[in-house]
């Protein structure tokens, strides 16, 4: 009886071992129509943290926007949206200089896929050492790719000195990356690059410029919910009040 037990016991304990799941390395979901959010993963002070971007299919290929944070999901992210949907990458649009949305962008130029970033985000890559684009952005851009339309925006300063945005004008969708944080966040994140006294202002840029968003997106954090923009606003205001008080206090 005892040795029946023990075995039920060491049985149920490696199904349970063996029945375990990790998360996916690559998760991709559903945005609306043509549009789908593509989610990679890296280490960030000891956290598992989220890495968002986006991918539009049109029929003269897929437009990507921002490249996989993790380095081992380059290529599944293309097989993937090949498998899902029968087409290739041919345009990559990145936001900003960091890893996060620019680590793929050799790569996928060696794929053949046209890469794009803003020249003040060459500036800061090279600068960095970090990837490069094939293509400049010289200024706010309407892009033409098949049947869509989108363009790019430059708020001014914020996550970083070039973070753009990018605005899809018929779906109403406004892509954040990095500069616009989920409603949910307790901060802003990462700063070491960036603007604390202009951010606030940068993010009501975007706020005025694109009024009726029906989706925003963002990089580090749940994307369903639409206030994101307006919590954003709401910390940067208190960082810069915070900073303001403490620079004036020295």
């Amino acid at each position: 009886m005892r040795t029946l037990i023990l075995t039920i016991t060491f049985l149920f304990l490696m199904t349970k071992i063996f029945g375990q799941t990790q998360e996916p390395k690559l998760k991709i979901s559903h945005l609306t129509g043509d549009f789908y959010i593509y989610t990679t993963y890296n280490t960030y002070e000891g956290n598992q943290i989220p890495a968002n971007g986006i991918y539009l299919l049109t029929n003269n290929g897929v437009v990507l926007f921002d490249t996989p944070w993790d380095t081992t999901q380059f290529q599944p992210l293309l097989d993937s949206i090949k498998l899902k949907h029968n087409k290739n990458v041919t345009i990559c649009i990145a936001t900003h200089w960091h890893s996060d949305r620019t680590e793929g962008l050799e790569y996928y130029k060696k794929q053949g896929i046209k890469t794009y970033t803003t020249k003040q985000t060459d500036d800061l890559s090279k600068k960095n050492d970090k990837k490069r684009a094939e293509y400049l952005i010289e200024k706010d851009t309407v892009f033409n790719v098949g049947q869509y339309s989108f363009e790019t925006y430059y708020p001014g300063q914020g996550h970083t000195e070039d973070n753009i945005v990018i605005w899809f004008d018929k779906e109403k969708i406004l892509y954040g990356g990095c500069l616009i944080k989920g409603a949910d966040a307790e901060n802003l994140g990462y700063l070491g690059d960036g603007n604390v006294f202009e951010y606030e202002t940068t993010l009501k840029n975007v706020q005025k410029k694109y009024t009726n968003p029906k989706f925003i997106i963002v990089s580090h954090h749940d994307w369903n919910n639409i206030n994101s923009l307006k919590h954003s606003i709401k910390l940067a205001r208190k960082l810069k009040k915070k900073n303001r008080i403490e620079k004036s206090s020295r």
